[in-house]
């Protein structure tokens, strides 16, 4: 059966327009329409699915309708100058092409539309309706009669009709008829929904059979309401009916749509409106097609290449088939979301030489979309990608998204350019756009140049998605080279170990630990929200009692004011915006009123309420098993640390009450316990390794209490229990630089005290301070401090200012110490990944708190798999003294010491 295509030419226009991006060539003169339009065309050429083609137009003017009802569409606005501004072009190149285009005064293109129908059923011909309109369905007849969802590029039959909207199509013209069509003005019958609508028509199929059965039909207010609009109601109908009978009869002959090349007789079109994908669609190929951008930037640096769409999948498996296992591919995804739990691919690029990069869509959804490469051809095409040498830019999201939405596990990355030039200069940025313009001085086409505000990457034009996509494979092909060039440059080629044998396998661990979450007890968080309102409420107005006046307590202005000026409290220092009220000045206010202290409460409490239990209790809400997702970031430091954001779950809080309560409320599924497995003074243990501190090895080796062998050697064993703490305060705190007068106010001893224990603390244990200041030596001499693997964190201590140099020579001690630590943690949590991948293990790592790692683990295992993970920590790096670690298994994180 052959079949005919009815384009509803202004319809496909208006939602052509409205669906893809507002595209515009170098003039400004807008395009986005005509790109639709020919995307159509090529499509239906490319489909071979159409033996004859007509347009239908609606008239100028007036049609019936109007004369039926005057307010016949009455409410429609005026279209926007950018799309009538491309209507008589499009127009044109109907004309052009040598298709038919029809329009008869007094009728709308939905009456052409029905009347061809008409005439081609009588024929024997099939028919697809291209349009959005829902007026047509009443033309639906399975077998025959079909719309097409250009957007969607499916069928709507008889079934889609009826999931739709719940009727027939044969009843489509009643059913219209009371429910009506805001777009059009038709009234309908109002009061009566879809549901109400589709209830009666299955029921009466006619308005007829309604109105004799009218006692009956539905409830009593509806009955009154069909009552009050019967004449309106048959109006309706007679708006939404269409004409089958304004043409006699058609040659199909002047339909035909043949399989050549419509687009080549618009070449001078496509070049007049700079429409350059349209000219490779009419496959014409000049070296002047090269994008304005690549022009550009090839003048200004030499770079260019070439996007190339596989938008089949003929053509992409004839690309993959030219790689191996030794290719070196550089990938990127598309996506819908940067949620990798809900995103949809939309499409994928690679790129595996300097010239060209590939773009293949799978997923993009506007009016008028070219081909597609189906999902599952595209995941295969995938799968034999990752087998090659594959490096990425944060593939941590690309491989979170095959893993979560499409069950590709097994991978190991090659390389990440993102990670190799944070390795190079942990300081820097890593974007890919930032690391373009670094290494290339190139402008990379931005993402919010690409998809319009409020939207997802499913409605960028594949031409524009080809070139956007295409360009970041391309360009991370590029980096991968450059960056491992001044990586051998810069001495810094043994970090590539660093990367291959750590960071690169910890890629998997973050994107597992990230899809498994942390289960949340709702009912916990919700008892926390109503105590802390209600100690907020009663806070509030305890606080404008002792003020002796409402104002709000959260602006610092308002409160500034109100403790310096109305209740007259000294120290007040003025700012360009107010009074100072943070909390170290609030601190410093305490005993002189009473109002001060149930102000730092409320900033507590409100802070607790705002900034932990409302988003944790509406994350843990949205999501099915309450559990909690956060983002690990292996490059958001200098040091080398993770860091956790989406929420950040490395800050919450442990040291107050209410602080440890918010703990409580992450808890174990059920059979499960959590297990937490912290390194024990491992920044001690690191000092004692890098110094070589005879006292400090000693004590670490003899299995001592470092603390209690600190204040022995400084109090005496006489006072060593009774100052356990105070040792304890300078062995911590005097590694980060620690000075006099930190160091007296949290112990609550004078400065001099204090000095005279610091002098006396670094006599005992002078190696030790030797050590400590060749950092600080290695940041002003050699400009970087380097970390136990290796890893090297840079200053530009010599060109500083004096602020800035002491913030150097701390920072530079923090990296040692905190990166060092980083660095056998990473490596802890890929061994206990693998341990737990190859022995199917019931457990799960969930979070990562710098030296702690908490896991999920089975019940009746969580004793001997705690064990087990402890000894891989313990045992991951031979130092000069044992790496220890402490096992705390409870229901719930508060419980976990």
């Amino acid at each position: 059966m052959k079949t005919v295509t009815i384009i509803d030419t202004f319809g496909y226009f208006f939602r052509s327009y409205y669906a893809l991006p507002a595209l515009r060539n170098s003039d400004g003169f807008p395009t986005g329409l005509l790109t639709g339009f020919i995307n159509l065309i090529d499509s239906l050429r490319r489909e071979h699915e159409t033996d004859y083609i007509v347009f239908a137009l609606d008239s100028k003017g007036d049609t019936f309708r109007k004369g039926i009802y005057d307010a016949y569409k009455a409410n429609r606005q005026a279209p926007p100058e950018d799309l009538t501004l491309q209507l008589p072009i499009a127009i044109e190149w109907i004309e052009k092409m040598g298709f038919a285009n029809i329009s008869m005064s007094g009728y709308e293109a939905d009456d052409i539309i029905a009347t061809i129908t008409h005439l081609a059923r009588k024929d024997g011909l099939k028919v697809r309706i291209v349009s959005h309109d829902k007026d047509l369905y009443q033309l639906i007849d399975d077998g025959v009669v079909v719309l097409y969802d250009s957007v969607k590029k499916c069928e709507i039959d008889e079934a889609g009709c009826i999931e739709k909207f719940g009727v027939n199509p044969k009843d489509f013209i009643n059913f219209q008829a009371i429910l009506g069509d805001s777009s059009d003005n038709v009234p309908g019958v109002k009061g009566i929904g879809q549901k109400g609508a589709s209830e009666l028509i299955n029921k009466y199929h006619t308005l007829e059979a309604i109105y004799e059965d009218i006692q009956n039909a539905g409830t009593p207010r509806m009955q009154n309401l069909l009552i009050e609009s019967k004449e309106i109601a048959f109006l309706s109908r007679e708006l939404v009916a269409m004409r089958q009978d304004i043409i006699a009869s058609c040659d199909w002959n002047n339909f035909n749509f043949e399989d050549k090349n419509y687009l080549a007789c618009l070449v001078s079109e496509f070049e007049k409106y700079e429409m350059r994908q349209a000219l490779k669609k009419a496959e014409i190929k000049k070296p002047s097609e090269t994008p304005d951008c690549i022009i550009k930037e090839e003048r200004k640096h030499k770079l260019s290449f070439e996007s190339i769409t596989l938008d089949t999948n003929e053509k992409l498996n004839s690309v993959i088939s030219r790689l191996n296992k030794d290719t070196l591919v550089a990938f990127d995804t598309e996506t819908t979301s940067l949620d990798t739990k809900e995103a949809n691919l939309v499409g994928f690029s690679f790129c595996f030489d300097t010239q060209k990069a590939y773009y293949i869509p799978v997923g993009h959804s506007y009016l008028g979309v070219g081909d597609q490469v189906s999902i599952n051809d595209a995941i295969n095409a995938i799968k034999k990608i990752l087998e090659c040498k594959v490096v990425g830019q944060n593939l941590k999201f690309d491989l979170s998204l095959l893993y979560n939405r499409y069950n590709i596990t097994e991978v190991t990355p090659y390389a990440d350019t993102m990670i190799l030039a944070w390795l190079t200069n942990p300081a820097k940025r890593v974007g890919l756009d930032f690391l373009a313009k670094d290494y290339f001085d190139y402008d990379m086409k931005s993402f919010s140049d690409t998809v319009k505000k409020g939207e997802n990457f499913s409605t960028v034009s594949i031409d524009d998605a080809t070139f956007y996509a295409s360009e970041d494979a391309w360009m991370v092909y590029l980096l991968y080279e450059a960056i491992n060039k001044k990586m051998d440059l810069a001495s810094l080629s043994h970090l590539d170990s660093v990367a291959k044998t750590v960071e690169y396998p910890f890629i998997n661990v973050l994107a597992r630990m990230e899809s498994i979450g942390i289960k949340v007890d709702l009912n916990k968080l919700g008892e926390l929200k109503v105590g802390l309102s209600a100690k907020i409420e009663l806070l509030t107005k305890e606080i404008y009692d002792v003020s002796g006046s409402e104002f709000n307590i959260r602006s610092t202005q308002q409160l500034g004011v109100v403790l310096f000026q109305n209740l007259g409290l000294k120290g007040g220092k003025k700012t360009k915006t107010g009074y100072s009220t943070n909390e170290a000045v609030l601190e410093s206010l305490k005993d002189e009123h009473p109002i001060i202290e149930k102000l730092l409460e409320y900033r507590e409490y409100t802070k607790l309420l705002s900034t932990y239990v409302e988003p944790l209790l509406a994350l843990g809400t949205k999501d099915k098993s309450n559990r909690i997702y956060t983002s690990f970031l292996q490059t958001g430091t200098t040091t080398g640390r993770l860091s956790s954001k989406d929420p950040n779950l490395q800050n919450i809080p442990v040291r107050s009450e209410l602080g440890r309560s918010i703990r409580e409320a992450f808890v174990a599924r059920d059979g499960y316990k959590l297990v937490s497995i912290d390194y024990s003074q491992i920044e001690l243990r690191l000092l004692a390794h890098f110094s070589q501190d005879k006292a400090l090895l000693d004590a670490f080796n003899s299995g001592h209490d470092i603390h209690l062998a600190t204040a022995i050697k400084l109090f005496g064993e006489d006072l060593a229990k009774e100052k356990r703490h105070i040792a304890k305060s300078i062995n911590f705190g005097l590694l980060y630089g620690m000075g006099q007068k930190k160091l007296s106010g949290e112990l609550g001893i004078s400065q001099v005290e204090a000095k005279e224990i610091i002098t006396n603390y670094f006599q005992t244990f002078a190696t030790a301070k030797h050590f400590l200041d060749s950092i600080e030596e290695d940041v002003k001499h050699n400009g970087y401090v380097e970390t136990l693997l290796g890893r090297r964190r840079f200053f530009d201590y010599q060109n500083a200012n004096g602020m800035e140099k002491a913030a150097y020579l701390r920072e530079g001690t923090n990296t040692k110490f905190q990166g060092s630590a980083a660095d056998l943690i990473k490596m802890s949590m890929c061994e206990i990944d693998t341990l737990i991948i190859e022995e199917k293990l019931d457990a799960f790592m969930l979070l990562q708190i710098h030296d702690e790692l908490i896991f999920e683990v089975k019940t009746d295992k969580a004793e001997e798999l705690s064990k087990r993970f402890a000894h891989i920590m313990e045992n991951i790096y031979e130092l000069d003294v044992p790496l220890e670690c402490s096992i705390s298994i409870g229901d719930n994180w508060g419980e976990l010491k």
